[in-house]
């Protein structure tokens, strides 16, 4: 078979069929007559083998390695062509991105592109102070996109807290893309993205961070707890009362819900969550008094938790303190029960709380 003939069979050009011979990777079988090529078809099955591993991106050397090697062994090649192939694909995805961002940022011309260019790239330096520049300076070129997945990737505390603030100030809606990040397989991406939540004012921030108080991750739960009792968001009452009972940011929590107390009613639903989770369990001293077992069996847990308990003296002590803020009836006569709780650590907090409420 002629060299035109094999061009049109296999789709490979007559001048790459002579490019292949000029390397020493095909070899016509014989000559006719008049000297032109002449393909076997032996010859014609390697240029398929040819053209399947190029497919595969080899490089012609590779190629010619491949075919004539009999030790040759492609497992080595495969995957390092599989790392190359990542590798490219990475960078082709990260450059759509960027295009993708600046395209999202509209720019007039192109000093706007060299400036959103310059910021996202500040925002991607291996140095801190370059990225907290970033943030502190970036105006509405910014995309909310970049923004998002530099709070989201930022591990140094002062940078992320920038990153936050410009996000938050930037009045560009990120919430979504952030709330996606509470799925997030990593536990610091999914803390960062309720952190960054809880600094963005709105109904639908609001309504994500409600969703996170049953997040199965204990600390996404505690920030949007703290975040909606700051927002005198009832609905995180129990979270609170947890983190008071479990020892995490208890002060904090304790804050919350002295802020939620200002209203009368949840004041009267916070105490009785308190005196639920003080009354409970078999350890360490219990409050005395029929008083106080009655109203703690009347009242159960409001937040419908098990009423697991709370035996251990510190968490029972963080209950009494937590009861210092909160206003009302309730509160008041579960002090005086505890200024009287076998537990002598209780017992004077409360006593110490009661002066406090009795002074003028």
């Amino acid at each position: 078979m002629l060299i035109g003939e094999v061009a049109r069979r296999s789709g490979v050009s007559a001048r790459m069929l002579r490019h292949y011979e000029s390397l020493g990777l095909l070899r016509p079988s014989g000559r006719t007559g008049s000297g032109y090529r002449e393909y076997s078809g032996e010859d014609i099955r390697r240029i398929f083998h040819i053209e399947s591993l190029r497919s595969l991106g080899l490089s012609l050397r590779e190629i010619g390695r491949a075919l004539d090697d009999p030790g040759f062994t492609p497992s080595a090649l495969v995957d390092d062509l599989i790392r190359q192939t990542r590798e490219r694909i990475a960078a082709e995805t990260d450059l759509l991105t960027r295009l993708r961002r600046i395209d999202a940022a509209e720019p007039a011309g192109w000093e706007d592109v060299l400036q959103v260019v310059a910021v996202l790239q500040a925002l991607g330096s291996k140095s801190p102070a370059a990225r907290q520049r970033a943030a502190l300076s970036a105006g509405d070129e910014v995309p909310v996109e970049a923004l998002v997945e530099a709070v989201l990737r930022e591990t140094e505390p002062n940078v992320a807290g920038a990153l936050r603030w410009a996000l938050a100030r930037s009045g560009a809606d990120g919430t979504a893309l952030l709330a996606k990040g509470l799925d997030s397989p990593v536990a610091a991406v999914r803390e960062r993205a309720v952190r960054s939540l809880a600094e963005l004012a709105g109904d639908e921030p609001t309504a994500h961070l409600r969703d996170a108080l049953a997040h199965p991750d204990v600390v996404v739960r505690g920030h949007a707890a703290l975040a909606l009792g700051t927002r005198g968001v009832a609905d995180a009452i129990p979270v609170l009362i947890d983190m008071i009972v479990d020892g995490r940011n208890d002060t904090d929590a304790a804050d919350a819900l002295s802020v939620l107390a200002s209203d009368t009613a949840t004041a009267e639903r916070i105490a009785d969550g308190l005196v639920s989770r003080l009354g409970t369990g078999t350890g360490t001293g219990t409050p005395t008094g029929a008083g106080f077992a009655q109203r703690v069996h009347e009242v159960g847990d409001p937040a419908g938790h098990s009423t697991r308990g709370t035996t251990e003296a510190p968490a029972r002590v963080r209950l009494t303190q937590s009861l210092a803020d909160i206003p009302g009836d309730t509160a008041s006569r579960a002090l005086i029960e505890l200024s009287q709780d076998e537990d002598r650590a209780v017992a004077v907090t409360a006593t110490y709380l009661l002066r406090l409420r009795d002074a003028p």
